[in-house]
């Protein structure tokens, strides 16, 4: 039986595929627009970025925002067993199974956060189907039912939860809204915030226990101060996104980001 797939980035052990097979834009802070499959022009031959330590100040902070997963590393050393794009591999192909495998990696990051806080049988028969994905080979990968297997997730994580914020029954509910630049400090314990629209929005010094931010937008939030210590389904590169401080309480497993003060 494989191992199971790491959640975190390692690019030690990854062809810097992110750095290939995605496109990105000037305008989303990536210095530069650069198409799909055209290597960064920050790359070196050993696979390394050559700004990384200055990638910030050079003008590239949306490669410190990104996170795949672990993804990267599964796609390089499972799913294509060592072979490098630079070595002959599929690069078209190699793209398309960086996304799917990204997004099994994500559900499985939210699941196994279900298992940590709310087990549920269903939640984890899922987590065994995504892992057993992870491990298959390209074909099987990019014809996979992605979007059915995130409906699926989607309801347990949901339903999950429903259960954990059981315990806040009047906590508002700002699921999908448009918070942008808003002021929400204060007491905001068990509420929802599931897709809200959070860019440039004040949360400093709230307390957010059991708050859900599944798939919120936390670009430029500031949440300095902040407890989101409890929060659910908070990802790192939510956290890299917002604007936080040595005070901000974040979920065990999450690192404060290097431009946090």
């Amino acid at each position: 039986m494989a191992p199971p797939p790491a959640l975190r980035s390692d690019c030690s052990s990854c062809f810097a595929l992110c750095c290939v097979v995605l496109p990105f834009s000037a305008d989303s802070g990536f210095g530069v627009d650069k198409p799909g499959g055209r290597p960064c022009l920050n790359l070196l031959e050993d696979d390394r970025c050559g700004i990384h330590a200055t990638l910030r100040e050079d003008g590239w902070p949306g490669c410190t925002v990104f996170e795949c997963f672990g993804a990267g590393q599964q796609v390089s050393q499972v799913t294509y067993a060592g072979l490098s794009w630079r070595d002959g591999g599929n690069l078209g192909e190699m793209g398309a199974v960086l996304t799917v495998m990204r997004q099994l990696h994500e559900m499985l990051v939210h699941l196994d956060e279900v298992a940590r806080r709310s087990p549920d049988d269903g939640a984890a028969a899922a987590r065994g189907r995504i892992e057993d994905l992870t491990a298959a080979d390209p074909e099987t990968l990019l014809t996979s039912d992605v979007d059915e297997l995130h409906a699926h997730v989607g309801r347990l994580l949901a339903e999950a939860s429903a259960r954990v914020r059981r315990g806040w029954p009047d906590a508002a509910d700002h699921s999908r809204r448009d918070l942008a630049g808003q002021r929400m400090t204060g007491d905001l314990r068990g509420c929802s915030l599931r897709g809200a629209l959070l860019i440039g929005a004040d949360l400093s010094g709230a307390d957010l226990t059991d708050a859900d931010l599944l798939g919120a937008d936390l670009r430029g939030t500031d949440v300095r101060g902040a407890d989101l210590s409890t929060a659910l389904f908070l990802t790192q590169p939510q956290a890299n996104a917002a604007v936080g401080d040595t005070a901000t309480l974040l979920p065990d497993g999450l690192a404060h980001p290097g431009h946090w003060t």
